[in-house]
């Protein structure tokens, strides 16, 4: 038999997708406040995974992710979504009533992407206040494969980049606390 016991630390990072590439450093500010010291940055490229977020968002969306410096623990992720969903709010734009950016966190650790989500899906583990926990890479032989539901951008070169760059820092991270 088993015996429970807490995982260890994870790293966040936030995905954000911005209708205006302009409101990042203010976004970045506030997750600051949030999470801590960023501690890595994805490139902001365009937003051409579909056009779902386009009736709400307006065309021409940018998306990037953001990493932070410490360590959490798995269990925090539903309080920082609902915590990011305030953010969002504050962005809000008053002429169409739409998000003007949508901020996904999530966490690495040595074996998975876990990702945070208000809508339940048959892949998807609730966890805490109307939030859902989502493993939507897996990590092994060397690199993050995707799962059939996995985002599209999730698995761009560029993102799949920035995560292994995270895991590795994570990586890291674990040996210099013991």
């Amino acid at each position: 038999m088993g015996t429970p016991q807490e995982p260890k630390p994870a790293k966040y990072f936030v995905a954000l997708l911005l209708s205006d590439a302009e409101l990042l450093t203010a976004v970045e500010n506030d997750l600051t406040e949030l999470l801590g010291a960023v501690d890595d940055r994805g490139e902001l490229l365009p937003w051409t995974a579909s056009k779902f977020y386009e009736q709400e968002m307006g065309p021409s969306l940018w998306r990037g992710f953001l990493s932070f410096a410490s360590l959490r623990a798995p269990a925090e992720l539903a309080a920082i979504k609902l915590r990011t969903q305030q953010i969002e709010q504050r962005y809000r734009a008053v002429t169409f009533k739409g998000r003007r950016v949508n901020l996904d966190p999530g966490y690495v650790d040595a074996f998975k992407v876990v990702l945070a989500s208000t809508k339940n899906a048959s892949q998807r583990i609730y966890l805490n206040g109307g939030i859902y926990g989502e493993a939507t890479l897996m990590y092994h032989d060397g690199g993050f494969h995707g799962l059939p539901y996995t985002y599209a951008d999730y698995l761009w070169p560029e993102t799949l980049e920035f995560l292994q760059r995270l895991r590795a820092a994570y990586i890291e991270a674990l040996r210099k606390i013991g």
